[in-house]
């Protein structure tokens, strides 16, 4: 057991001092490695097509349509609906269970807009 872990050990070492001394020796390839770098293209969020998420914050009014995003369920939808997808968003968003206490209120204001 102790073999094991000195072996690992100075297999490690090893390892480390040899990526050491050819980054030493051959400062080329680290200026290779940036110019690498720059050439990669920088992701947009906003074109990503295959995003799920709504690109932005809260309103300072809530407004029937944002109601509907934060419960996931359409501006239209049934009291009934709209209590079922509540209690399952609530369940996993309650500061009681670790949740933030002002998206649970974010929560709790969407249902009572969408249930008058």
């Amino acid at each position: 057991m102790a073999s094991t872990l000195i072996a690992t050990g100075l297999g490690l070492a090893v390892v480390g001092f040899t990526g050491r001394y050819i980054i030493k020796k051959m400062p080329h390839l680290s200026q290779k490695m940036a110019d690498v770098y720059k050439n990669v293209p920088k992701l947009n969020p906003k074109t990503l097509a295959n995003s799920k998420y709504y690109k932005g914050g809260f309103e300072p009014k809530m407004t029937r349509r944002e109601a509907s995003l934060i419960l996931d369920v359409s501006p239209t939808a049934s009291k009934v609906k709209v209590k079922q997808q509540f209690k399952k968003i609530m369940a996993v968003n309650h500061p009681d269970r670790g949740g933030s206490p002002y998206i649970a209120a974010k929560i709790n204001e969407a249902k009572d807009l969408l249930e008058k």
